[in-house]
């Protein structure tokens, strides 16, 4: 709920502490919810169940997470992937990831972080890890005046954990990597790029941790060439193919340098894939970050060679998949290049989507075959 939704004449916000909980009624004093509330944020109240025989509880998270864990455990052989996407799975402002016998938690509300210790206990009931991590540094945090921080729950976690996919082994930065140190949402997307890659040479641009190029090479590329800034994932990206025995050729550098570098030099690829950071986080961002999405995919695109599978990926909600097909298309005609979509793409199974929450979709993948005009 909105704060220009509440009747603040009736109920001040300012009457209720960040983080506490209370039950909200209509105009009409019918019953909605419990939910807890932030005085200073836009977003000043979140359900939290509409049971009105059961108020929100350190057994209603309990069963929260016992729900989820029966989805997740239905969809997957081995116990790695997002255990809670919040609203989607009942609990707003709470993201858990699954490495095994560790899990990383993500908190990025006020009324989540008073039942942070609450949430601890369930994780410990329901799932029994060998520890809980929160990493609470996301900027998501500010728009609730919440401090960020690293701490463990509970437990002696490694400051690695391993995440199997597709028959690689992959490294994972439990503290100092991006997000919860893995990107679950793209698993789907990841394993359906196996069928186009058999005899064929991959860039795996914002390569991160080498999901797709290392996934590439096991599902029979012959080249797979990685790009990304960081150093720190670069090294463990390697480490990863050494275990794994695979040996991807690494670019350390900015993608869209390193792209326009390969371009000018005359490298070809059979399958580019992009995957970026969220270019637009808020809407004033789109101008700029459509212009980012059309360069991008122009770079990518003058890098493939004759009928080559380009896989363009957005994970910023305010660029609609409308808009970054059109993104696509403009950047097909700019080179002379025909575009067909072969396949479409979104957020893995484990990320639900909220039938009333548009938020709890914001994936976008196309697999495109580009074909000289």
């Amino acid at each position: 709920m909105f704060s220009n939704e509440v009747d603040t004449a009736r109920t001040p916000l300012t009457g209720f502490a960040p983080g506490a909980l209370c039950r909200v009624v209509s105009d009409r004093d019918k019953f909605l919810g419990y939910a807890y509330v932030n005085p200073a944020s836009l977003i000043s109240a979140r359900i939290l169940t509409r049971d009105p025989e059961h108020p929100p509880s350190k057994s209603l998270l309990v069963h929260r997470l016992q729900v989820a864990g029966s989805l997740r455990r239905a969809l997957y052989e081995q116990p790695y992937y997002r255990l809670v996407y919040g609203e989607s799975d009942g609990v707003p402002g709470l993201v858990l990831d699954r490495f095994g016998d560790v899990v990383v938690g993500q908190i990025a509300t006020a009324g989540m972080e008073q039942l942070k210790g609450d949430v601890a206990e369930a994780v410990k009931k329901v799932i029994d890890p060998r520890a809980l991590i929160w990493k609470n540094d996301s900027s998501a945090r500010d728009l609730e005046s919440l401090p960020r921080y690293l701490e463990v729950a509970f437990g002696e976690p490694p400051s690695e954990a391993l995440v199997e996919e597709g028959g690689v082994a992959f490294r994972v930065p439990l503290s100092g990597g991006q997000k919860t140190g893995w990107f679950f949402d793209q698993a789907a997307n990841r394993l359906a790029l196996r069928k186009y890659v058999g005899g064929a040479r991959v860039l795996d641009v914002f390569s991160y941790l080498g999901a797709w190029g290392l996934g590439a090479l096991r599902a029979g590329a012959t080249e797979a060439t990685c790009v990304d800034s960081s150093a720190s994932a670069l090294e463990l990206l390697q480490a990863s193919a050494a275990a794994n025995g695979l040996r991807p050729e690494v670019v350390k550098g900015d993608a869209f340098d390193v792209m326009e570098a390969m371009h000018a030099a005359g490298r070809r690829f059979d399958v580019v894939v992009i995957d970026p950071p969220a270019f637009i986080k808020r809407k004033k961002d789109i101008p700029k970050g459509e212009a980012a999405y059309k360069r991008l995919n122009q770079l990518a695109l003058q890098l493939l060679d004759r009928d080559g599978i380009l896989v363009s990926c957005s994970c910023s909600y305010h660029m609609s998949a409308d808009c970054l097909l059109g993104a696509i298309q403009r950047a097909a005609r700019h080179v002379s290049r025909f575009v067909q979509v072969v396949e479409v793409g979104g957020q893995a199974a484990d990320h639900p989507i909220h039938p009333a929450i548009p938020e709890t979709r914001y994936l976008k993948a196309y697999f495109c075959r580009a074909v000289l005009d």
